[in-house]
């Protein structure tokens, strides 16, 4: 099933697309949040800790995988509203080739610096052997991430946000079944945590990638993979590359934070770790909805509909914000039962520092809401250098302030809280101001 982006009303065009890659992408943080709530409930704060670290490590090493689908399957919209048939089948058999060869390179190197990264994220010594035990693991399910994104990019790009939905709900409801069977029956510990997520992606990639391939005639020009154009190569990295280093360095910056939370003890990164799961469960439909929006605008930019780029622009940053505003008031009423769901209630500590960040980060999400629409609007329009430059602006103000207000004695820790909401509302204008200046030259 595809849709047609470049017909019918703007916004009920864009909802219904958007609606199962947001229900998609919440089962996807419902199973993160049900790992981090079993190991929290039954495996202890130093675990919650090594799996929390873990975790900002693994959404930093699939964000280059992620960005190098996002930026081909933007691609695979522009072609397929021209009805470029030819022009999509090449770059399908360019993306999947480039794609390839970084996961491979990607996994291999993973492994050969895992006992590095406890000095790169600054782990404290009781918390590194789970953390190691976990990610020995988890680090084997990168080719099956791979999979999923790429086969579920193309269906996204074509208009088909269902198929991925259905393979990724399977994925989160047998991760949960699997966590409780390894982690609570088999007492298998941090490593059963990581065994559970990673048989539920290769369900999830492999069924996809079956699915994809049986039903999408343009996925037969895979079969002529060795007959690449140099041309359609390069053209699919130039575009993705870029997509790449703005995931990239989003995460990159994330990361950074990471270690400098991690330097504050077990009790700063477990409360970061559960706090950040919530977070990103918050915004994660704004996230989404910025993804179909931009694949939205690409398929109007390559079929030349001006006008309902325009008025799809104007809809989206209405539904943004409204939404955004509404999750704002729920988490930062809700802050202190949401953190008791992945923290026993005796960490008062761990609670108490998670209810902070959760209540200054929660009451700005209009400003990551907006960020993700131009992201996507650039992306879309065939300048994904200044989605890197957003991020960059957004990712240095946020690293930046939090190590130099964290040293500030009086502030401390909550100086790479207010970091972030800082960084986004500087990103936020930068991109504004862009496209007053320059919207006429962006259409043409």
């Amino acid at each position: 099933m595809t849709r047609d982006l470049t017909k019918g009303p703007v916004m009920r065009s864009m909802l219904l697309f958007a609606v199962p890659m947001i229900l998609g992408n919440l089962l996807q943080q419902g199973y993160n949040i049900a790992d981090t709530f079993i190991v929290g409930q039954f495996l202890g704060a130093n675990a919650l800790a090594a799996v929390g670290s873990s975790f900002t490590l693994m959404t930093f090493l699939t964000s280059i995988i992620l960005g190098l689908c996002m930026g081909s399957g933007n691609v695979f919209s522009m072609y397929f509203g021209a009805s470029k048939d030819s022009s999509l089948r090449e770059s399908i058999c360019a993306s999947f080739l480039l794609i390839t060869v970084v996961t491979i390179f990607l996994n291999i190197l993973v492994f050969i610096l895992l006992d590095q990264l406890s000095i790169l994220l600054r782990v404290p010594e009781e918390v590194w052997p789970l953390m190691r035990d976990y990610l020995l693991v988890i680090f084997m399910g990168i080719p099956a991430v791979f999979l999923y994104n790429y086969f579920s990019s193309f269906l996204r790009s074509v208009g088909n946000s269902l198929v991925p939905l259905i393979f990724l709900g399977i994925s989160a409801v047998l991760n949960i079944g699997l966590d409780l069977l390894f982690v609570i029956c088999l007492c298998r510990g941090v490593a059963g945590a990581a065994e559970a997520t990673v048989i539920s992606q290769y369900v999830s990639g492999v069924g996809i990638t079956i699915y994809a391939l049986l039903c999408c005639p343009q996925l037969h020009a895979l079969k002529q993979l060795r007959q690449v154009r140099l041309q359609s190569l390069k053209e699919i990295t130039n575009y993705s590359f870029l997509t790449c280093i703005q995931q990239s360095v989003m995460n990159l910056g994330i990361l950074m934070v990471q270690g400098l939370v991690n330097s504050f003890g077990p009790t700063i990164m477990a409360a970061f770790a559960a706090a950040v799961k919530i977070d990103a469960f918050a915004y994660m439909p704004v996230q989404d909805f910025g993804n179909a929006f931009s694949t939205f605008i690409s398929q109007n930019y390559g079929a030349k509909k001006e006008d309902r780029i325009r008025k799809g622009l104007k809809g989206a940053v209405l539904a943004s914000c409204t939404f955004s505003i509404l999750v704002s008031a729920v988490v930062c009423i809700f802050a202190r039962p949401l953190m008791g769901l992945f923290v026993n209630a005796s960490e008062q500590a761990i609670v108490l520092e998670g209810v902070r960040y959760l209540r200054i980060e929660g009451a700005f999400y209009c400003g990551i809401g907006c960020l993700f629409l131009l992201y996507g609007l650039y992306r879309a329009l065939g300048k994904p250098g200044m989605s890197v430059v957003l991020t960059v602006v957004s990712l240095g103000t946020r690293v930046a302030l939090a190590y130099l207000l964290s040293f500030i004695p009086s502030i401390g820790v909550v100086g790479i809280w207010w970091s972030v909401p800082i960084g986004w509302f500087l990103a936020d204008c930068v991109g504004g101001c862009y496209y007053l200046v320059r919207k006429k030259i962006l259409f043409s």
